[in-house]
């Protein structure tokens, strides 16, 4: 059994008082609270006290300073260039306003605003989010907010279930983000569907509208397509497939990666019923891993409003009629009195990431998000073709259009791609992401993304390490 003395941080840390508590709670030891992990995982009190972790010592503010910086230091950060690095979050660049504006106090450290009358700043700013967001996606009502793309599509699939009850199918295209998918298999776990794939054109990596319309029928709750798909191809038959999905009377869901909306159709004009994306590239960096924000909106039809997870902000007055007030009209957590009845048991949300997001759609303005668009079009095209004349290396794997992504295959070179991106790590080059165990039929390939922070230099750099080497390892 484990003893601990008492610590001078920690109260209530003496053996009399652990005790006391022990047995008023009805356990006898410390390590009872743990016996709902596995034994095999569990490590034994008794070894405890000799688990090597950290330094094993108290530690003064400059030396725990030095040592934290140690360790940081051991991370390796790619400025120039960018990585190459997508498949779901992107290098992009974050405006020194958004993170000025969301530093401050106020936005830092707000929590939900249960109270409208103390918290009128922040639900402004989230209504700005909402309403921005709104006129980019062309939809009705968005909320505020999701943890990120994967579970706000998720919860749409969920949304989808409570409105189509009965039906006991979901279909989604093989070249979705699979990432995104996993989440989606673990959020459908509890429930009694079927969650098919429909393949993608294997000449085009678009959706195969065939194997759509065959697989497609009453049983069939919902569909969704992302936009650009996964390899980064434009769906251009979306439209089509929205229509297709329609007359089987099931949900659309349309998912985006919203910096594309200065070019692409929204999901507004291709028709809609739920739009789900990630926030990310909207202001928020890579950070890591994180936070990010789940981006979830529908058209204005109250059985689809009323499903909705997390909350909606809107505007009203205050009493006397004479100022604009802010408060949440839609809350449907469990503990806001819905308990087993709630559509979502979502926490929080993403409100920070959320207004700076606003903060940037601000600045950038619908011009802005338009020239943005282009540069990023015509610098990853400008990175197709320069890649694509290297010996050995095929860019054009399907025939559709891209947007910042494309597929660079490497089997006519005879190495194996992971040698490729450590070599190019060795180089002080962050190279694109493995695909090989989601898409063996692609064979040796990584996804590249290209963004306004990729110079032609950069460019210009990784096609000739690319085939360097390939040159020296052939």
């Amino acid at each position: 059994m484990i003893t601990l003395s008492s610590h001078p941080w920690i109260p209530n840390s003496t053996e009399d008082l652990r005790k006391k508590m022990l047995e008023k709670i009805g356990v006898k030891r410390v390590d009872e609270l743990f016996n709902d992990i596995p034994a095999d995982v569990r490590i034994p009190s008794d070894k405890w006290d000799n688990l090597d972790i950290g330094v094993r010592k108290p530690l003064s503010e400059i030396d725990a300073k030095r040592f934290i910086d140690s360790l940081l230091n051991k991370n390796k950060i790619f400025t120039s260039p960018p990585p190459f690095l997508g498949g779901g979050a992107w290098p992009h660049y974050v405006p020194a306003p958004v993170k000025y504006i969301v530093s401050r106090g106020e936005f830092l450290t707000a929590y939900t605003p249960y109270q409208p009358e103390v918290s009128q700043g922040l639900l402004q700013a989230l209504f700005e989010y909402q309403s921005l967001m709104a006129e980019l996606l062309d939809m009705d009502v968005v909320n505020s907010s999701m943890y990120d793309w994967a579970s706000a599509l998720a919860e749409a699939f969920l949304m989808s279930l409570r409105i189509k009850r009965g039906k006991t199918k979901i279909l989604v295209p093989k070249n979705m983000n699979p990432l995104h998918k996993k989440v989606v298999e673990t959020y459908l776990s509890p429930h009694s569907i079927v969650l098919q794939e429909i393949e993608y054109d294997k000449e085009k990596g678009t959706i195969d509208l065939e194997d759509l319309k065959n697989k497609l029928d009453e049983k069939t709750v919902a569909f969704y397509v992302q936009n650009p798909n996964f390899f980064g191809l434009i769906e251009e038959d979306a439209k089509d497939v929205g229509e297709i999905v329609h007359e089987r009377k099931a949900v659309f869901i349309v998912g985006i990666d919203p910096i594309t909306l200065g070019l692409l159709k929204s999901p507004g004009e291709l028709g809609a019923d739920i739009a789900v994306g990630e926030g990310q590239p909207l202001g928020l960096g890579l950070n890591y891993g994180g936070p990010y924000l789940g981006i979830l909106a529908t058209r204005f039809d109250m059985k689809y409003i009323r499903q909705m997870p997390g909350r909606i902000i809107g505007l009203t007055t205050t009493i006397d009629g004479k100022e604009r007030a802010y408060t949440m009209i839609l809350q449907t957590r469990e503990q806001h009195i819905r308990r087993e009845k709630a559509t979502s048991n979502i926490c929080t949300n993403e409100a920070l990431t959320a207004i700076a997001t606003a903060v940037y759609l601000s600045l950038l303005g619908k011009e802005g998000i338009k020239k943005l668009g282009e540069l990023i079009y015509y610098r990853s095209h400008y990175a197709e073709k320069k890649i694509g004349s290297i010996s050995g290396l095929r860019t054009r794997i399907f025939k559709a259009d891209f947007f910042k992504e494309f597929i660079i295959n490497f089997d006519d070179t005879g190495i194996k791609y992971v040698f490729v991106h450590e070599e190019l790590l060795k180089r002080g080059i962050h190279g694109g992401l493995y695909i090989n165990k989601w898409f063996p039929e692609l064979g040796e390939s990584a996804l590249f993304a290209f963004t306004e922070l990729h110079t032609k230099n950069d460019i210009d750099l990784l096609a000739e390490t690319l085939e360097s080497i390939i040159k020296g390892n052939r």
